[in-house]
């Protein structure tokens, strides 16, 4: 059966209400997704069943659903529900629903959820002003925040809120929300009778990439070109069908979940410095790719490769701060898109690299000795006397110059006396490390022998 032509201004597809607006789910029934807060015994549809609503901070990926449950939540205890936008208002605007907020507790005795989108761009003090509407129970605060509230929001706010973690939905949450739009008559587009092809399905889904607002709006614009499409030539398909052709157009470019300065920065930027260490080529150059798809500074990782060459492979491959200094170089040199190759480069090459903290270990008890010890004074041996003065004072007195003894080695101290026997660098048996243990141990042996025999001789 041919679907019936639509004239443009009649069509819900050019409703002035968006799609992801008209089918936002109305009751936790509705709900698709977030089982660990919604369902029986859970902590939402207890406070629901109990009326009684405390104030909560909804931390989630873009389109998880938090002002729906914010407004769901509002909807249940008969609350006044305020929307408030951090981008879009300031303290003038707060102040205004502070004393609405008053006067409906006042003349109907009925209190209201304050709903703060993106709270975390709020500053400390704006954040701090809440605080004594929040403790006096004027009203209750939702805030939505995609950030990490421990970063983002003031702890005095954070004690006084119940912090609700929103996970990114599943690909059968997204199915289910999507094949829900396409056939709901009144809020979506059933009325047209569209349906995917399997293929063309699975695709929005890889698109919204856990986003129902971006699968939807990617659905609505798709639903356009396929309904176009069907109208100019509905000979030549039995039913309006949305295809990849379709899905492709209407979303154009993928856009990853990313916010430079934000916590998902320093999650990909952790699993990529963790898959190196744990020398995983693989789960490296992945997260190498996701950081660079999401738009991050080449450079910056650059720099946290090179960082990552002297922390955690060190000597044990001396090559291995060249090469990401190189790869740097050829970056620079290259720019983008050619260029990300050599941090590909890179990022194989330190993975598969043998590793070594030891450097670092050894940074860490330098630095622990010295803030434990204070200025120790240079011993006079290792003074170089660059007067006569400082000559006769005895700078330099008893040095011995390594060069003229035998296989270079000399029986001095180089620390001053507090700390003498002080071993901070102490090399692995990975890699180059190895060779330099050896060494070491050799060198000492060779020292110590000289020591006893120097005693002996002495007798």
């Amino acid at each position: 059966m041919m679907a019936p032509k639509m004239t443009r201004d009649k069509s819900p597809l050019h409703s002035s209400s968006p799609l992801a607006e008209r089918m936002r789910p109305r009751t936790l029934d509705e709900f698709a997704g977030q089982e660990t807060l919604i369902g029986p015994g859970k902590m939402l549809s207890t406070v629901m069943s109990i009326g009684v609503l405390p104030s909560l901070i909804l931390w989630g990926p873009p389109g998880t659903g938090k002002t729906t449950l914010a407004k769901i939540l509002a909807e249940s205890t008969s609350a006044s529900f305020v929307f408030f936008s951090a981008v879009l208002s300031g303290v003038k605007e707060v102040r205004l629903i502070v004393e609405q907020a008053q006067k409906l507790r006042d003349t109907e005795n009925r209190a209201t959820v304050f709903f703060i989108d993106e709270i975390h761009r709020f500053n400390k003090s704006q954040q701090d002003a809440f605080l004594p509407h929040v403790e006096s129970g004027l009203f209750t605060l939702i805030g939505a925040t995609t950030e990490n509230p421990s970063f983002h929001v003031t702890a005095p706010l954070l004690s006084r809120c119940r912090v609700l973690v929103l996970q990114a939905l599943a690909r059968e949450h997204l199915q289910a929300i999507f094949l829900r739009a396409l056939a709901d008559p009144e809020n979506g587009l059933g009325h047209f009778q569209l349906h995917f092809t399997d293929e063309a399905l699975a695709q929005l889904i890889s698109l919204a990439d856990g986003d129902a607002r971006t699968g939807l709006n990617i659905l609505e614009i798709a639903a356009t070109l396929s309904l176009d499409r069907f109208q100019t030539a509905p000979d030549t398909e039995t039913a309006p069908t949305i295809t990849t052709n379709d899905i492709e157009e209407a979303g154009q470019h993928k856009s990853l979940r990313y916010d430079k300065d934000g916590e998902e920065h320093y999650n990909l930027i952790s699993a990529l410095h963790k898959s190196l260490r744990d020398s995983d080529p693989d789960g490296a150059l992945y997260w190498l790719y996701r950081m660079l798809e999401a738009g991050e500074e080449p450079l910056y990782i650059l720099r946290r490769l090179i960082r990552f060459a002297s922390e955690d492979i060190g000597v044990a491959d001396p090559q291995a701060l060249s090469q990401t200094i190189s790869c740097q170089q050829a970056f620079q040199t290259l720019g983008l898109p050619e260029g990300t190759l050599a941090l590909a480069q890179a990022v194989v090459y330190l993975a598969t690299a043998p590793k070594s903290n030891a450097l670092y270990a050894a940074e860490s008890d330098v630095r622990h000795h010295i803030s434990r010890t204070g200025s120790l004074p240079v011993p006079m041996h290792l003074r170089n006397a660059a007067t006569s003065l400082m000559k006769k004072l005895g700078y330099g007195k008893g040095y011995q110059y390594a060069h003229d003894q035998v296989q270079g080695l000399v029986e001095q101290n180089h620390l001053p006396p507090e700390l003498n026997g002080t071993h901070f660098y102490s090399p692995s048996t990975r890699g180059y490390e190895a060779v330099i243990k050896d060494r070491l141990s050799k060198w000492r042996q060779i020292l110590q022998q000289r020591k006893q025999d120097h005693n002996e001789s002495k007798k």
